[in-house]
């Protein structure tokens, strides 16, 4: 494998098995699989990691709540639902991690042992109230006067729902002693945390003074056991948050394991959720100071999708699978829609009408058109082959400019992750090319004197030809910079243009080049297939 520097490495959250994923966690997948997809376009080396997370009360629970063991529940919805619905997506990850696959609880164990002998764990007993959807224990100012049925109770402010006090004998990390040396890594590193308000909310949590964290628990069984003292298992999060290294090969004893670790951490991006935030910016970077491991490039807490003004939960009734989507629009329109029309970075409404409005005048309107009606008109005028163009007229050459600014913008957008930012301008080039068409009236340029030969077939080198050369060159600047958002479509795009015999495979195309016209050669064969984005007539239905 490359050195660290040549590989991008980028995780999503590991997402607790107590339930079957919503579109809340497919958003998450699907914008770390077109990050990744984009750096895989840049011809880099890309590792892209997700997972579940296995261990804790609340898998526990819930597989007691269906009469099996926690191991056969959570086999089962890794199995049935997590796997699969990776498939749905059109998600390309490099690996799965489990928490209970040996891999993860050996290098755990491994891990804190050495914490342990270095004197950054110590014995103590903790009083507090827990959140056992949060897996975490709660201070004050986390809690919230309950309403309804918990009117009266304080409650967690994710969750809605009451907390247990819980007071248990505990071993606890020694955060406390890294809180100036937390603020100084953020004063050092600006972007470690994004976006800004996320950094900001992190800095003004740390500033207050942490507290040790107390890290194992002994009431249940359900969680690695503590080497040390096997009565007592790994609290959740610490067990979780490890599954970033432990699945490049944190503490391998072989050699392949040990190469992976050298040449793919510390990873460039923890892609998590907003409710998540604290744990990957606070606690996980201690715990890597702790162990004297490089920390991450940077961790962005996107917001949060909401259904009806609430966060998406399955509790709440608000969860919506991801296949009640994709059944209708199809896995392109899904990964388009979720980061095209919500700020990457900000809480986002979702609701059907819209969805289905940025689908027929977007996709189905705007791109799917554009890409039949350049087809059609190659196989109406030339046969299907790609005529030489003639002298490029300001008009034409607007559209190339358009071209190379929509790669500029769009891959400064995503080393922002702005990833809203990035498609809308790759979609500036769409909008350019449709306005293009409809001022050069191709069809009425066909009837001109010279512009056709004696079998009504168009002429190479006249005006015809170059604007449909030009039209036909935008088309394949945009399968490449659209193949990480929209992969099937981009990948039936680049087989209309008959791309691939003559430049090679989409994906070896490199995403700086995209916007560079003039690589469709003189007799390209140009195919007009399905329409890449059917008309639905009718929204869906919730």
């Amino acid at each position: 494998m490359p050195d660290a520097s040549s590989t991008f490495y980028l995780t999503t959250p590991i997402y607790y098995v107590n339930d079957a994923p919503h579109i809340g966690h497919a958003y998450t997948t699907v914008a770390a699989d077109v990050i990744t997809r984009w750096h895989r376009q840049r011809q880099e080396r890309v590792w892209f990691l997700t997972g579940t997370d296995e261990h804790g009360q609340k898998v526990m629970r819930t597989a007691e709540e269906h009469g099996v063991s926690p191991q056969a529940w959570a086999d089962r919805l890794v199995e049935s639902s997590w796997k699969p619905v990776l498939e749905t997506l059109d998600v390309r990850n490099d690996d799965f991690i489990r928490t209970t696959q040996e891999r993860h609880t050996t290098r755990v164990q491994a891990f804190i042992q050495d914490l342990y002998d270095k004197g950054e764990i110590y014995a103590g007993s903790y009083e507090g109230p827990y959140c056992v959807g949060c897996e975490e224990y709660k201070l004050p100012g986390d809690l919230v006067d309950g309403t309804g049925e918990f009117e009266g109770q304080r409650v967690c402010a994710i969750h809605g729902r009451p907390v247990e006090m819980l007071s248990e004998d505990n071993y606890f990390f020694r955060m406390s002693a890294y809180t100036d040396r937390l603020l100084a890594f953020y004063d050092a590193n600006p972007t470690f945390v994004q976006p800004p308000s996320a950094r900001n909310e992190v800095i003004s949590f740390v500033s207050q003074g942490l507290q040790d964290l107390s890290i194992s628990r002994n009431t249940f069984d359900w969680g690695i056991p503590i080497p040390w003292d096997p009565t007592h298992v790994l609290y959740v999060w610490f067990d979780a948050l490890l599954n970033y290294a432990t699945a490049v090969g944190l503490d391998s004893d072989d050699a392949e394991g040990k190469a992976q670790f050298a040449s793919t951490w510390p990873a460039d991006v923890h892609l998590v959720g907003k409710d998540i935030l604290r744990f990957h910016a606070v606690i996980w970077p201690a715990m890597l100071m702790a162990a004297g491991l490089p920390l991450p490039g940077q961790v962005f807490a996107h917001g949060w999708l909401l259904v009806g003004g609430e966060k998406m939960s399955k509790s709440k009734l608000t969860g919506i699978a991801p296949s009640q989507i994709i059944d209708t629009f199809g896995s392109d329109a899904f990964r388009y829609y979720f980061l095209r029309a919500i700020v990457f970075g900000q809480d986002g409404s979702f609701s059907w009408e819209d969805l289905h409005a940025r689908y027929t005048a977007e996709l189905a309107n705007g791109f799917g058109n554009l890409a039949s009606r350049v087809a059609a008109m190659i196989g109406k005028y030339f046969g299907g082959v790609l005529p030489a163009p003639g002298p490029a007229t300001p008009a034409d050459e607007v559209v190339a400019d358009v071209a190379a600014r929509a790669v500029t913008d769009a891959e400064a957008a995503i080393d922002r992750l702005a990833l809203h930012e990035a498609i809308a301008a790759i979609w500036t080039l769409v909008e350019a090319t449709n306005g293009y068409i409809t001022e050069q009236e191709p069809w009425k340029v066909a009837k001109a004197p010279g512009e056709s030969d004696v079998d009504g077939h168009g002429v190479a080198g006249g005006r015809l030809a170059t604007i449909l050369v030009t039209a036909a060159e935008a088309l394949r600047a945009l399968a490449v910079l659209l193949a990480p958002v929209i992969p099937k479509a981009a990948a039936a795009l680049w087989d209309s243009l008959g791309a691939e015999p003559v430049l090679g495979p989409l994906a070896a195309q490199q995403v700086a080049d995209a916007g560079r016209f003039g690589q469709l050669p003189t007799g390209a064969v140009v195919t007009k297939g399905a329409s890449l984005f059917p008309r639905i007539e009718e929204p869906a239905a919730s």
